[in-house]
């Protein structure tokens, strides 16, 4: 094995991630030291204590960490840090948690990335192979690490949400099924704002599977067909389409979802029966589809799963209605791409709340969508301004705010009746809140004191 002359390992970070990591590497008798830059959360210095690694916090210990033979680097951790810059020089290696913890797994693993949909896929394939009475578990980005699902046990089937960041530092890590839903840019300040950057990161999802592997990938998305074009995989590709028809893959005719793998059975899939809504949640439903059908999930388990599905809190989580006006908790929204799809699946005229860290938006993205849904448009930020000289010329009510409460107290007054108010941010939350997640419990708070 790869670990089998490695005895000393520091982790980088001391999250979801990095915890679990050192965890599992403690279990699996490595020395282990545990190093962050910054303040470590009482529940995760709680667990180091209690199982007795060793760690520090507010610093990064140079002369300790370098002595390492395995780097374990958390995610959010860029290359651009100093103690990062130190390990490449004096040729340490460094992995990501997924790649460590796929050392200690026999279970099929089943990965899921994409710029935007990766969670909502990801808990609709474990709610879908749960159902079916798998021995399965779900892991990774989407909230408890792999490492620290398997500290407790070893499943058959393991689902991962993945970003790019954790796939930078793969090596050995293979997905038996890898979908790779869409790259559209985001988080592009940690690839030197180069698209190639991020679209061969997010591809190296596929780059050691084998012949008898998966790769489902969207069809309909052009940057993720521009780069996939030049590299070979030797995963049975599997395309996923709403614009036409295929011999083999997922596609759509009328009101139907069709899906046709290699020797599996066609599947047959009415588009009312779903739960999810949005030209977007049909790609998440077919690639989902599509994993069921490669792992031999029959359909009846498919289709009662696909419709008693609940969307995951904070993307297009509707919270309740008010006095007829509906709303809606969409605060993962984090880019211009996943607000476009949160506004394209709207069915009533829309209060938009917006704002936060801007990510470089070309909110001319959006424009045809507010045009047609918008009727006003309540920014939420510490600086507004980019967000108003946008619409200024297209919406005649445009609000600025800094405070969750305001901003819903004045999306209420301007709503009516069969009016939707949408939380679709298209920006990072860090200016006024500590996470998404904080940002939409303060939604859903301020709502429910209307």
């Amino acid at each position: 094995m790869y670990l089998e002359k490695i005895k000393n390992i520091v982790v980088l970070g001391a999250g979801e991630s990095g915890v679990g990591s050192a965890m599992l590497a403690s279990k699996n008798k490595f020395n282990v030291f545990v190093s962050d830059a910054g303040k470590i959360s009482e529940n995760f210095r709680k667990e180091l204590v209690d199982n007795k690694i060793d760690f520090e916090e507010n610093n990064h210990s140079s002369e300790k960490i370098l002595k390492a033979e395995l780097i374990i680097k958390s995610p959010g951790i860029p290359d651009t840090a100093e103690i990062i810059i130190k390990l490449k020089e004096n040729k340490i290696q460094i992995i990501s948690d997924i790649e460590f913890g796929s050392y200690f797994t026999k279970a099929k693993i089943i990965s899921i990335t994409g710029s935007n949909g990766k969670t909502t896929t990801t808990m609709l394939i474990y709610h879908i192979m749960k159902n079916a009475g798998l021995d399965v578990t779900v892991a990774g980005n989407i909230g408890t690490s792999l490492c620290r699902t398997l500290c407790e046990k070893d499943y058959k089937y393991v689902v991962l949400e993945i970003s790019s960041f954790q796939l930078d530092y793969i090596k050995h890590f293979r997905s038996n099924i890898a979908i790779l839903l869409n790259i559209t840019p985001d988080h592009l300040d940690r690839y030197e704002y180069k698209m190639e950057n991020y679209a061969k990161s997010k591809l190296k999802i596929a780059e050691n599977q084998k012949e008898e592997d998966y790769f489902i990938y969207t069809k309909d998305d052009p940057v993720t067909m521009d780069y996939l074009s030049n590299i070979k995989l030797k995963a049975h590709k599997v395309a996923i389409t709403q614009k036409g028809t295929l011999s083999e893959g997922a596609w759509t005719e009328k009101n139907d979802i069709f899906i046709k793998i290699k020797k599996h059975k066609q599947i047959k899939i009415d588009m009312n029966i779903l739960s999810l809504i949005g030209t977007h949640n049909r790609y998440n439903s077919m690639a989902a589809t599509a994993t069921m059908s490669a792992i031999g999930v029959k359909d009846d388990f498919i289709r009662e799963s696909l419709s008693n599905f609940e969307s995951i809190e904070h993307r297009l989580e509707y919270v309740g209605k008010i006095r007829g006006k509906d709303f809606i908790n969409d605060s993962k929204a984090t880019n211009i791409n996943a607000t476009w799809y949160a506004l394209e699946s709207m069915t009533k005229p829309v209060i938009w709340i917006v704002g936060g860290i801007d990510k470089g938006n070309n909110y001319d993205e959006l424009r045809h969508l507010v045009n047609d849904n918008v009727k006003a448009i309540v920014c939420l930020g510490i600086d507004n301004s980019k967000i108003i000289d946008a619409f200024t010329n297209d919406i005649d009510m445009i609000f600025d705010t800094s405070d969750m409460k305001e901003a819903v107290g004045i999306a209420f007054r301007v709503a009516s009746p069969n009016n939707v108010v949408l939380l679709s941010p298209a920006c990072a939350s860090f200016d006024l809140f500590k996470n998404y997640k904080d940002r939409g419990i303060q939604f859903k708070n301020a709502v429910r004191e209307l």
